[in-house]
């Protein structure tokens, strides 16, 4: 007979529960704010992963969570097949085991859900966090753009994730027995991770948030009084209008540059602007896929490609020096094929697909989880159209292990184990 998972024994279920809360709590609140943060919780939920074989739990995936398992496994196949055809050894596989790695995780996370007062206080600790870093680093030391300690796009963008991520989580403060509070601390938490991506700049984060907001509303929007609905939409319009007219913010100044960018490629101008060097990007690339369009030319076979369409004069010599395509699903094609394509489709679109399937369930608690892990691979898409995302170890940690967690703690709420163990609202 199969052990219910109502089953473990309940100080070791309390303890390794308290592990991954805490895990899981420190994935969202630091994962910007110190050098590699992103990688901490992640770290000790792989190497509480270890512990599962001698514990009492029976994880048991069904066949919607060897699906998403699969998805995680067929782009790391896939990635490391590019880097065994194209002799890139261990460095090239770096990234596609962490896809690998977390396989394991979701195990856990699935075993030993955490509470989800703990992942949605690490967010909103976490927005509030990179937003107030965000505004020191642009407005009192003065960079033009806040990173943190990464990526200027990375930054900017894992905290628009953050912040969104935030919102998805009202459904859940709602249902807790303080939803003021709740509502309070995500709303601070949603607030700062806008910021945090207002003040880095990053554009592609902006560029989505009508269908992050789509979403959103198709979730929450049916609960919504029409006047809350009124209020709600002159709240965005005012908002918007506020940062766009806010120079501090930099956000005005960033729209203008990108329409100045394009009239400059075309007419000539520049071919290596930020927007232009992109454009010229996406053109050598179109190039490689024509030629090698099933399996595609590898990290090291792209590069000396485009090294050779530079010298041809087909794309401008500037834009050589970019190890990738500034675009996720080119950057895959020329570099994968029309299988690593299909690899990343996957990745994002199977996810969403099953996620969006409780977008309305009657119950809040598992109707934010869906939620959040639908806006997970929305934002990555998003991301991934002016950034290949999942070439930087923060693009890879990010969306592997919140799928995980996500995922797991979503299934854990189907399943009846997160309310049956928790106290309501927790």
């Amino acid at each position: 007979m199969n052990q219910s998972p109502l089953t473990f024994i309940p100080s070791q279920f309390s303890l390794l529960r308290g592990y991954t809360s805490f895990a899981v709590l420190l994935l969202g609140a630091v994962a910007l704010i110190i050098p590699s943060g992103y990688s901490i919780g992640a770290v000790l939920l792989l190497l509480g992963s270890i512990a599962l074989p001698f514990t009492s739990a029976k994880t048991r995936f069904d066949r919607r969570d060897w699906l998403v398992a699969s998805a995680l496994f067929f782009f790391a196949v896939v990635g490391l097949l590019e880097a065994w055809s194209d002799g890139q050894g261990l460095r090239g596989a770096d990234k596609p085991l962490r896809f690998l790695l977390a396989i394991p995780v979701l195990a856990l996370i699935l075993a030993y859900p955490p509470r989800l007062a703990w992942l949605w206080s690490g967010l909103a600790l976490g927005g509030i966090a990179v937003g107030g870093w965000g505004a020191w680093q642009k407005l009192v030391v003065g960079v033009e753009r806040a990173g943190g300690y990464t990526h200027v796009i990375q930054f900017g963008n894992i905290s628009m994730l953050t912040g969104i991520l935030c919102l998805a989580g009202m459904g859940w403060a709602v249902s807790h027995n303080h939803p003021k509070r709740w509502l309070l601390l995500l709303g601070l938490g949603a607030i700062g991770g806008v910021l945090g991506s207002l003040f880095s700049g990053s554009r592609g984060g902006w560029v989505g948030l009508p269908i992050v907001l789509w979403v959103l509303y198709r979730a929450y929007g049916r609960d919504l009084a029409t006047p809350l609905k009124i209020g709600a939409l002159a709240v965005i319009m005012v908002g918007a209008l506020c940062i766009y007219s806010v120079p501090q913010l930099g956000v005005q100044q960033r729209v203008h540059q990108a329409v100045d960018d394009i009239e400059r490629y075309v007419t000539g101008e520049s071919r290596t602007s930020s927007v232009g060097a992109r454009f010229e990007m996406w053109k050598g690339a179109s190039h490689l896929i024509m030629d090698k369009p099933i399996l595609g030319w590898g990290h090291n076979g792209y590069q000396q490609r485009m090294q050779s369409l530079a010298e041809a004069g087909v794309i401008d010599p500037g834009v050589v020096q970019y190890e990738h395509a500034h675009n996720e699903f080119v950057d895959t094609t020329a570099k994968r094929g029309a299988l690593g394509l299909l690899a990343l489709l996957v990745l994002y679109l199977l996810p969403l697909r099953l996620f969006m399937q409780q977008l309305h369930a009657p119950n809040l608690v598992l109707r934010s989880l869906a939620v959040a892990g639908a806006l997970l691979p929305v934002t990555y898409i998003d991301f991934g159209l002016s950034q290949a995302f999942l070439t930087h170890n923060s693009g890879v940690m990010i969306y592997t292990i919140w799928l995980a967690v996500l995922w797991g703690s979503y299934r854990a709420c189907q399943r009846g184990l997160l309310t049956a163990i928790t106290t309501p609202g927790n």
